[in-house]
């Protein structure tokens, strides 16, 4: 079984969720997403596991959301898909990517439900 969790650690959620993997003894791949971004077909995925549109999983509080006018309504899908790829501090943490599914780690208990 491969469980995989996009991670960044500096984000405390994230550690939460890496630590409390390793509570319940579950190995997972370790992506640090910011140094190894994931392709479009990965995160066109995720959405599609989560449920989510684009706009849905970005980190609005980030300084590049604003500078690129993200919150501009007229914004396509694939626009939004493009500086999430260009810009992966813009995509939401952490992910885990279990059994075919996936969680955001937001509370880091949520992604129990899929392991």
């Amino acid at each position: 079984m491969s469980i995989k969790i996009f991670h960044n650690p500096r984000c405390s959620k994230s550690r939460q969720t890496l630590q409390l993997l390793a509570d319940n003894n579950v190995q997972a791949e370790i992506i640090e997403y910011l140094k190894q971004a994931p392709s479009k077909t990965e995160l066109e995925s995720i959405l599609s596991l989560l449920g989510l549109s684009p706009r849905q999983l970005m980190r609005k509080g980030e300084a590049i959301y604003k500078e690129l006018n993200l919150a501009e309504e007229s914004l396509s899908d694939e626009q939004l898909l493009d500086a999430m790829l260009s810009n992966p501090i813009l995509i939401e943490r952490p992910i885990v990517l279990a059994n075919g599914k996936a969680a955001i780690g937001r509370p880091p208990e949520s992604v129990l439900d899929i392991i």
